[in-house]
C-alpha cells in the first residue's frame, strides 16, 4: 500500500506556454485544496472536471499564479490514485514556487518515473507497458512511435500472456496426471507434452527474431558511406539528409574527417556517417581521416560502398570491399556516376560480378529510392508485413525470451528422451518464470527500480 503523496513537473523545464504540475496519492486533494482558491474547493469539485482559480500561498497570502486545476478521483487515473494536475504559466520560477508550496503542505518530490511506477504497482499497466511509455517519449520517427504505442496498448503483453497461458495449461494437465492419477482426467503423454512445447518454442523464437528490427527501430542504426575519394560520398550524404551537410568538390580528399547526421529513412532512425575517401596518402591529416573511416566501417551496422562506375571497378575498390568483408559487415554496393558512362560494357562487367549492385547517379537523383528501399529491407530482413507483427524492441525482453526458450527446449528434450513428466514440468515452470519477468509477474525489485530510474521526472 502506498501511503504518501508525490508531486512533480510533468512538462519540460524552461520557458514555455504552460507548465503542468502533477500530484498523486491519498492526500492529493487535501494538499491542493490548501493552496488553490476557485469557485469551488478542490474537495467539493467533481471528478474529471477543470476549474479556474489562483494558487495562493497559505503561509504569506501571496498570489503565485492563475491556473487551471484538473481533479481526477481514483481509480480512473493514470496511477489509479487520486490525481490533481495544475496547469500554470510556463517558466522555472512559477513551477518552482508552486512545487515548494506543495512540498511544504505534505507532498514529497516524485522520483524519476514514479508516476508510471505507481501505475505499474497499482496494476494499471504491466512492466513491458511501462517501458513503452519511455519509448514513446524518446521516439525519433513516427514508425517508432506507432510500435511503442502498440506496446503500451498491450501488443507484447497480450502475446506473452497467450504463451504463458499455454504453458500454464500444459503444467496443470501434467500436475493432474501426476498428483491425481485416480481421477478420470485425460492423460497427457510425453509425446503430447513435447509437441505442445515445441510449438511454444517456435512462438518464442519468432519474437526473438523480431528483435533485429525492433532494436534498429528503438535505438536507430548506424550507416557508413564508404568509398575511394571523389566517388560521390558527400553528394549522397547531402541527398539522403536533404541538406548540404558535406562539402562537395571535384578535388579528391576534400572530406578529411567523418561527418555524422541523424536522418529518418523509411521510418528507421539512422545515424548517417560520411567518411573520408580511403586511399594511400602521404598527407598526415588525410591519413588520420582514412584511419577514422576504417574504424567507422568497423562500428557500422551497415555499409554503403560507393563506386565510381565510370572508372570501372578499380584495385582500390576491391581493397575497400575486402576490408568490409573482413569486418563481416553487411553492405550495399552502389555504382555511382552512371550518367558519365559512355561504354555500357563497364557497367555490365561490374554487374556480372555483383548482380545486386544498385545503379546510381546521385547528381541526377537516380537510384536513391532503391537504396532507401534496400536499407528498409535490411532493417526488416525483407519481411512483408512487419508493422502488423508483434515486435520486441527492448534488450531486456530479448534476454528473458532467450532464457525462457532455453528452459522450454530443455523440456522438449526431456520429453523426447522419455524422461518423466515431472522433469518436463520443472523446465516448463522455469521457462514460465522467465517470461513473467518481462511483464512483471516475477520481476525482482532491483530490476523494477532500475527500469524506472531511467525515466524522466514527472512521468
Amino acid at each position: 500500500m502506498i501511503n504518501d503523496t508525490i508531486a512533480g513537473v510533468s512538462t519540460a523545464v524552461g520557458n514555455a506556454g504552460i507548465s503542468v504540475i502533477r500530484l498523486s496519492g491519498p492526500e492529493a486533494f487535501s494538499i491542493a485544496d490548501k493552496i488553490f482558491k476557485g469557485k469551488h474547493s478542490v474537495l467539493e469539485q467533481k471528478s474529471h472536471t477543470i476549474q479556474y482559480g489562483k494558487i495562493i500561498s497559505n503561509q504569506t497570502g501571496e498570489v503565485i499564479d492563475e491556473v487551471l486545476l484538473i481533479k481526477m478521483e481514483a481509480p480512473r487515473t493514470y496511477t489509479r490514485e487520486d490525481v490533481v494536475e495544475i496547469s500554470s504559466h510556463g517558466g522555472y520560477t512559477i513551477a518552482s514556487a508552486l512545487l515548494s508550496l506543495l512540498y511544504s503542505n505534505g507532498a514529497r518530490p516524485a522520483e524519476p518515473g514514479e508516476f508510471t511506477k505507481r501505475a505499474f504497482l497499482n496494476g494499471r499497466i504491466d512492466l513491458s507497458q511501462a517501458e513503452a511509455v519511455m519509448d514513446i517519449i524518446q521516439a525519433r520517427t513516427q514508425r517508432v512511435s506507432r510500435v511503442a504505442v502498440k506496446q503500451l496498448e498491450g501488443s507484447v503483453s497480450n502475446k506473452l500472456n497467450e504463451i504463458r497461458e499455454r504453458i500454464i495449461t500444459l503444467l496443470s494437465d501434467i500436475e493432474v496426471n501426476l498428483d491425481y492419477p485416480e481421477y478420470d482426467a485425460e492423460e497427457i503423454t510425453l509425446a503430447q507434452a513435447g509437441k505442445e512445447t515445441a510449438s511454444i518454442v517456435i512462438e518464442i523464437d519468432n519474437l526473438i527474431k523480431s528483435f533485429h528490427y525492433g532494436k534498429l527501430l528503438r535505438e536507430g542504426m548506424e550507416i557508413v558511406i564508404a568509398g575511394r575519394p571523389n566517388v560521390g560520398k558527400s553528394s549522397l550524404m547531402n541527398r539522403l539528409t536533404r541538406k548540404n551537410r558535406s562539402i562537395v568538390t571535384d578535388i579528391p580528399g576534400t572530406t578529411r574527417d567523418t561527418i555524422e547526421e541523424y536522418v529518418n529513412i523509411k521510418g528507421i532512425p539512422v545515424k548517417l556517417v560520411d567518411t573520408a575517401g580511403v586511399r594511400e596518402t602521404s598527407d598526415q591529416v588525410e591519413q588520420q581521416g582514412v584511419e577514422r573511416s576504417i574504424k567507422a566501417i568497423s562500428d557500422a551496422d551497415l555499409v554503403i560502398l560507393l563506386i565510381d562506375v565510370s572508372q570501372g571497378f578499380t584495385a582500390g575498390d576491391h581493397e575497400l570491399l575486402n576490408k568490409v568483408l573482413m569486418e563481416n559487415k553487411p553492405y550495399i554496393l552502389c555504382l555511382n556516376k552512371t550518367d558519365l558512362v559512355s561504354d555500357r560494357q563497364l557497367i555490365d562487367e561490374t554487374l556480372n560480378l555483383y548482380p545486386d549492385a544498385i545503379l546510381m547517379s546521385v547528381s541526377e537523383d537516380k537510384g536513391i529510392d532503391e537504396l532507401e528501399e534496400r536499407i528498409l529491407g535490411f532493417a526488416t530482413e525483407n519481411r512483408q508485413d512487419i508493422d502488423n507483427q508483434v515486435l520486441i524492441t527492448n534488450a531486456r525482453h530479448e534476454s528473458q525470451l532467450k532464457k525462457a526458450k532455453e528452459y522450454l527446449e530443455s523440456a522438449y528434450k526431456a520429453s523426447v528422451s522419455k524422461m518423466t513428466l515431472d522433469m518436463v514440468a520443472l523446465d516448463l515452470k522455469a521457462g514460465l518464470e522467465e517470461l513473467g519477468k518481462i511483464t512483471g509477474h516475477h520481476a525482482d525489485e532491483d530490476v523494477i527500480n532500475a527500469i524506472f530510474s531511467r525515466f524522466c521526472l514527472g512521468k
